[in-house]
């Protein structure tokens, strides 16, 4: 496990409007580090599901592609065409 890592961070104007409203006593958060671990948590999923979207997305085309289009592979060839790049 990786050790914590400390963020400084200056805002001001708008966006300092908008992280005081959304922290505190009247907000969702009750401190500025909670809110930031929880927009970072939300964007590493958003990722997360951008990127299963985009594999989901090729294995579908891969499917519907007509069976005369695969090549067999075998495992030595494999290994070559990785090393290639």
């Amino acid at each position: 496990m990786t050790k914590p890592m400390t963020l400084n961070v200056r805002i001001s104007g708008a966006l300092s409007d908008f992280v005081a409203t959304s922290v505190g006593e009247h907000g969702t958060y009750e401190n500025v580090s909670e809110y930031v671990r929880d927009l970072i948590r939300r964007d590493k999923e958003r990722l997360e599901a951008e990127q299963f979207a985009r594999l989901k997305g090729e294995l579908v085309r891969a499917f519907e592609a007509p069976e005369e289009g695969f090549v067999a592979l075998d495992a030595s060839r494999v290994i070559a065409c990785n090393r290639r790049g």
